[in-house]
């Protein structure tokens, strides 16, 4: 007969390459779920990255101007820089902007038409003793619904500017931008959910130490008469 202290040594034995086996299966599991988390993480930097790239494709205006000063210019070097949770100021206005206001133009509809999205009204400002329009230091982002329902979806003050955008799908809106650094000016793009509301930010690897802030807008707005 085996005696107690050997039956509680194996026991023991036992239960250490018990726990050592749950161990590293467990350790196996998190590494295979971290791995494909970074795959899933990888291949939607891929889609938004190429989402980017149909948007210069498109929005030749923007492509040009920036390119014109930054050289080489596509959405490879556009880094994701956050990933966050849009909490929209959401109030009952319907789009004031009807057809006859010099920025009624420069609205970007919805795909399905439900409403517009709007850049420019509130950087865009006449004053009756000027020509020219006025331009506001702060930039917003809204989105005037079809339901007379008005969201706020990005603001910003004077250390930036949105400069155009479009819709990339019936969910999912760009904008294009800068910031303004102690470095230089620097292109952004930001990726919209107007439905699950996030909010991707995406930053140009190169600034622009010579770039003229209201140059793209000034383009966009010279010909809009205010008076």
């Amino acid at each position: 007969m085996r005696s107690p202290k050997f039956i509680l040594t194996y026991f023991a034995f036992l239960s250490i390459a018990f726990l050592s086996l749950m161990a590293c299966e467990s350790n196996e599991k998190q590494a295979n779920e971290g791995n494909e988390n970074n795959t899933v993480a990888e291949e939607e930097i891929s889609r938004n990255r190429a989402l980017i790239d149909v948007a210069l494709a498109q929005n030749k205006s923007w492509y040009t101007h920036w390119s014109s000063d930054l050289g080489e210019f596509d959405a490879s070097q556009f880094e994701l820089m956050m990933t966050d949770s849009i909490d929209p100021m959401e109030m009952p206005e319907r789009n004031p902007m009807l057809k006859g206001d010099p920025l009624f133009p420069y609205q970007i509809p919805h795909p399905t038409g439900n409403g517009t999205i709007d850049i420019y009204s509130y950087k865009v400002e006449a004053q009756e003793a000027v020509g020219e329009p006025f331009l506001n230091p702060d930039s917003e982002v809204v989105w005037y619904r079809e339901d007379g329902m008005k969201e706020r979806l990005l603001f910003m003050g004077p250390s930036g500017m949105f400069e155009d955008g479009m819709w990339l799908n019936a969910e999912e809106f760009l904008v294009f931008g800068y910031f303004q650094e102690e470095a230089g000016y620097r292109p952004m793009a930001w990726i919209i959910n107007v439905e699950s509301h996030e909010l991707l930010q995406f930053q140009f690897a190169k600034v622009s130490k010579t770039y003229e802030s209201h140059s793209y807008i000034n383009k966009k707005i010279k010909q809009i008469d205010l008076s």
